[in-house]
Formats: structure tokens, sequence, C-alpha cells
């Protein structure tokens, strides 16, 4: 019988302290899981599923954030392992397992003939992050979203979202909801973007926050624009801005053969500090 001195339990709120401690060991490959147990408590109706926690002798070792999103937290190949057996035990419900590949690995490893086969699998992506000012001039013109931005933004963000994923959010009846996230993060000053007249040129979002991290997702200039610098000088503008008002470090993840956006984010300043991986379903 799993115990909380040796094994797998789900987390709750009495574990938080404990798993901050754990996850901020590396808060930005971590700022996700972190940002989750603060928004949430690691209360399970907050969090659409559980947070798992492995014990060594009474001690937290490594977590497993699993819901819509199944992420690794300080996770070696033997806990990835113990997560996936644990996963075994039940339905599938993510639809993504994300994070270091260290970790990715060998969870997929484990679950990957049961879970059946998936639909798309990146094994290399790097994780980038930069702590200071950008090495190149910020674009002037970007600001953050505001709600009047909506009407091109949005179009913006799905075309962004099927051409990075490979599907549409709004497949399967899930434009409201797309829509209502995309709304959030103009809300909460993380939507960023730039305008030539009445053009969306460019946009990037902040996807998750804590007081040591941002992490950006959804960069994105329209096809008919690529190659005039506007990734390169807007993203200089999002870390500017991000740093001066959100958090002291921006991170990101990109695939291994996006050359041109791997080439925008060496240019703004950004370096690798691990490997990521995603399974996606």
């Amino acid at each position: 019988m799993l115990t909380t001195r040796h094994g797998v339990r789900v987390l709750a709120t009495a574990d938080v302290p404990a798993f901050l401690e754990l996850a901020n060991q590396d808060p930005v490959v971590n700022v996700f899981a972190v940002h989750r147990a603060h928004t949430t408590n690691l209360e399970p109706r907050w969090l659409g599923g559980e947070m798992w926690g492995r014990f060594d002798g009474g001690h937290l070792v490594a977590a497993c954030h699993v819901a819509a999103n199944l992420v690794p937290v300080q996770a070696g190949p033997e806990d990835a392992a113990a997560f996936a057996q644990r996963a075994l035990t039940r339905r599938r419900t993510a639809s993504t397992i994300v994070g270091p590949q260290s970790a990715v690995r060998p969870f997929w490893d484990e679950v990957g003939p049961s879970w059946g086969r998936a639909r798309d699998t990146r094994w290399d992506q790097r994780h980038l992050e930069i702590a200071g000012p950008p090495a190149v001039r910020p674009d002037q013109g970007v600001r953050a979203g505001v709600q009047g931005d909506l009407g091109t933004l949005y179009p913006a963000c799905v075309a962004m979202y099927t051409e990075e994923v490979g599907v549409s959010p709004e497949a399967g009846g899930g434009a409201d909801l797309y829509r209502a996230r995309v709304a959030q993060l103009v809300g909460r000053g993380w939507s960023f973007v730039r305008y030539d007249g009445d053009e969306l040129v460019f946009k990037a979002e902040v996807a998750c926050a804590t007081e040591h991290a941002a992490q950006i997702q959804g960069v994105w200039v329209p096809p008919h624009r690529r190659g005039e610098g506007l990734a390169t000088e807007g993203m200089a503008a999002v870390v500017h801005q991000v740093r001066a008002r959100i958090s002291p470090t921006v991170s990101l993840y990109v695939n291994d053969w996006n050359h041109a956006a791997r080439g925008v984010y060496e240019r703004v300043g950004f370096v690798e500090t691990t490997r990521f991986a995603t399974v996606m379903f």
C-alpha cells in the first residue's frame, strides 16, 4: 500500500508549501506548475485534475500535474516511471504530455502501449530563458492588448494555434472556451500586440507567470509579413515589458526544427537551459 512515506499519492492544499519548495528548485522550468499551485491551492476542482506527489522517506521528491496537461515536476526517469504506473490505473484525461525530455520520454515509454497512438510527438524542443534586457532594440509599437483588439486578435490566435498544433482550437465546439481564454489573457495584461495601421502584424501572450518567471506562448506574425524583423523587435519589446511589470525572467520553448523562430529568440538574447518534449493526442 502506498503511503506518504514511500510511493505516490494525490497532493492536497496542506502539501502546497512542500510542493512549492520542490518546484522552486527550478522556478523557470516549473513556472506552469508553480503558477497552477498558486492559483488553485492544489484543489482538484480548480486544477481540473490532480497533482500527484512521489515520496521517499516522507519527503516529496517529485510531482506530476495531471489534468488536460500532464506535466512532470522535478521528475527523473524513476519518478516518471512511478507516475506512469499510477496513470495506467485510470483513464487518460490528458490531451498533452509536456515537460523536460528526461521525464516525458520514460513516462511515455511506460504508458504509450496502453494509451494508444499519439497525434504528434515532438521530442526535441529547446527551452529558452532570458533574465536581462533584450539584445536588440524593442519595437516601440508593441503594447498590451485591450478588449477592443479582440476582433483582430482572436482570429490571429486561432491561426497561430492551428499552425502550431495542427488542429483548430475551435474544433469540437471549443470556440467559446478559447475565446474566453484569449479575453482572459487580455484582461490580465498578458497579451501583446503590434499593429501596422489596422493590420495586426505581431502578437504574443504570457501563458503563466510567477514572481520568478513568465512563460511566453503564441508568438505569431502573419505569413505575408514574415522576414521583415517584426518578430525579433516584437519579442524584444515583449521581454522588456514583461520584465518591467510581470516577472524578471522570461521563458519559452520552441521546436528544434523551427529554425526561423530559434533565430529570432537567439537574436533577442534567449539562451537554452534544457530540452523539452511534447506528446499530443
